[in-house]
């Protein structure tokens, strides 16, 4: 899955309300600003090895979203 991709799965879907634990010690307080902050990191640098993280986060977001929370 790609930036465009992934950044369209988000668009389409009900986000859930916040707040919402990521992992242990990781809470998204507002996904909004946590998906605009993640987006415009992979889009300005997709394949930067700082970015990794990025990646890793919202795909774990996206299986809990999935996976209903």
């Amino acid at each position: 899955m790609n930036v465009e991709e992934l950044e369209n799965w988000f668009k389409n879907i009900e986000l859930p309300k916040a707040p919402i634990l990521l992992f242990p010690g990781t809470e998204i307080a507002d996904v909004d600003k946590f998906l605009e902050t993640h987006f415009l990191a992979l889009r300005t640098n997709p394949d930067s090895k700082s970015n990794v993280p990025v990646w890793y986060r919202l795909k774990a977001f996206k299986l809990l979203i999935e996976s209903n929370l």
